[in-house]
């Protein structure tokens, strides 16, 4: 998902490949300034609030923000003993975060001996985000983890024909199914309601967290487990799928204009639950 991904350019599992003579390092790590203003919360105070983080991008793993020290609140840093090495940018020091009533043992981190490629990183700090109250941009939570900047999400019309089935049952038919395209995915057809037999779907106590669509929920479909879901109150920037239904082409039959559609190689999404244990509604809120 994004630049280092899922299949991203830059992911272990790329889909495409660099159009060069000689073959890339097998680890790219690559920095740019998010060129937005991020805020960290934690112990009911900011604690770090710049318009300069450079976002890291490492393969396999999501973008991570790195704040100049200079805009971390001072005493709410103190460095621990605590040591690791990064594969690629050498030692790590770590830092208990401390504010308020509040401290995280080891709730920060710096690279401390860069090499001299990795410059850019010096004299920054990121934060562990799971530890932390909240991370914001401007004024608007963000929720499971730092935006992917070349993250993209494309929601079209579609004139199409879509039939899904479990067994001998068609459980969805449609000549208007809207097709989402998202970065490092392969496309996914979504359903309105009407044109889906509804009966043959039960809902389930069980949701994943999208930072870029929002809340999902799941159903079953007969002995079929979590073959469909939907994003019942989908952000805004994708309201065009709030409360239509996808289905799973490796659990239930997806036809599309009388071809069978698989999950493609590499598609497995990895789920999220609500970022730090959130409520629905907070999540939801994302304030």
């Amino acid at each position: 998902m994004g630049l280092s991904w899922q299949q991203g350019p830059l992911s272990p599992g790329a889909i495409g490949r660099f159009l060069v003579p000689e073959p890339l390092p097998k680890r790219l790590l690559y920095a740019e300034p998010l060129r937005r203003r991020m805020r960290v919360r934690f112990g009911g105070k900011w604690i770090a609030d710049s318009e300069h983080v450079l976002l890291l991008f490492e393969p396999g793993r999501y973008p991570m923000a790195y704040f100049p020290e200079t805009d971390v609140s001072s005493d709410t840093l103190q460095r621990t003993e605590y040591t690791t090495r990064h594969p690629d940018l050498g030692p790590t020091c770590w830092y208990a975060v401390r504010a308020g009533d509040k401290s995280a043992p080891r709730g920060a981190w710096q690279h401390i001996e860069l090499p001299t490629y990795a410059s850019e990183l010096r004299g920054r700090v990121a934060f562990a985000w799971p530890a932390m109250d909240a991370f914001y941009e401007e004024d608007e939570r963000l929720m499971g983890h730092a935006a992917d900047s070349y993250h993209r999400i494309d929601i079209r019309q579609a004139s199409r024909n879509l039939v899904v089935r479990h067994h001998d049952r068609v459980v969805a038919d449609t000549k208007r199914p809207i097709v989402l395209c998202e970065s490092g995915f392969a496309p996914r057809w979504y359903v309105l309601r009407a044109d889906i037999d509804e009966s043959a779907l039960t809902f389930v106590e069980h949701q994943t967290f999208c930072p870029y669509k929002g809340l999902c929920s799941y159903y079953d479909i007969g002995d079929a487990r979590l073959a469909a879901w939907s994003y019942r109150e989908a952000y805004p920037e994708v309201g065009r799928i709030s409360g239509l239904v996808s289905f799973e082409p490796d659990i239930v039959s997806v036809q599309l204009d009388g071809t069978q559609l698989r999950l493609e190689p590499g598609q497995t999404v990895i789920p999220h639950g609500p970022d730090r244990e959130l409520t629905v509604a907070e999540a939801s809120a994302r304030r």
